[in-house]
């Protein structure tokens, strides 16, 4: 088998693993209950000893305005089960980014977008899923688009299915494939496939 082909037999194996992966939490989307939402809050860092009594006496409270997510941010996520949480971060976005070999290139009038996510499983249960089904991309006319299963030499991928440990964490890039000319304005990622009842958005731009 040429190497051609077995990339070919490669992608269609891994297609055929998120499709899997979307049926499973399908059935799960339509027994959960609640609205879905975005969070856009970054997770803020834990309050040092001390920093309150450092506080001038009778200051106000600052303004509670919050700046929407960016990179190098991290949310705070929640999934279907209660016990299943996570803290993601958006580490890095590489655009253009170049297919790792010979035979990996975007559709004509396309281009690849690598980023880099780590995902922290932060609840009581372990994280277990394929990351790109759970992410996609934004362009500023509103118009989202979905993963690839394409990897480039921005870096290493996720695992498919990814296994985290609650406590640990794991890092990789997640692929889109795109327009040329598409302004990219925001950044989804969702537990569950992208069916939890919370999604999480970031600002690119």
């Amino acid at each position: 088998m040429s190497a051609n082909a077995r990339r070919t037999a490669t992608r269609r194996t891994a297609t055929l693993l998120l499709g899997a992966a979307l049926v499973a939490l399908s059935a799960t989307a339509c027994n959960s209950t609640g609205g879905s939402s975005v969070s856009t809050e970054a997770k803020q860092p834990a309050a040092t000893a001390g920093s309150e009594a450092a506080k001038p006496a009778g200051s106000k409270p600052a303004d509670t305005a919050k700046a929407p997510a960016k990179v190098g941010d991290t949310i705070a996520l929640k999934g279907n089960d209660p016990a299943d949480t996570a803290d993601v971060t958006l580490v890095k976005v590489v655009d253009n980014a170049e297919g790792e070999d010979e035979f990996t290139h975007p559709a004509d009038g396309k281009r690849f977008v690598s980023i880099q996510f780590r995902i922290k499983a932060s609840g009581k249960k372990a994280y277990s899923d394929a990351p790109g089904n759970g992410a996609k991309v934004v362009d500023a006319q509103g118009q989202a688009f979905g993963s690839t299963v394409a990897t480039t030499k921005a870096g290493p991928g996720f695992q498919v299915p990814a296994n985290i440990a609650p406590g640990e964490s794991a890092l990789g890039f997640v692929t889109f494939e795109v327009p040329k000319d598409a302004q990219l304005d925001k950044a989804q990622f969702g537990l569950d496939s992208g069916f939890a009842p919370q999604t999480g958005q970031w600002k690119l731009g």
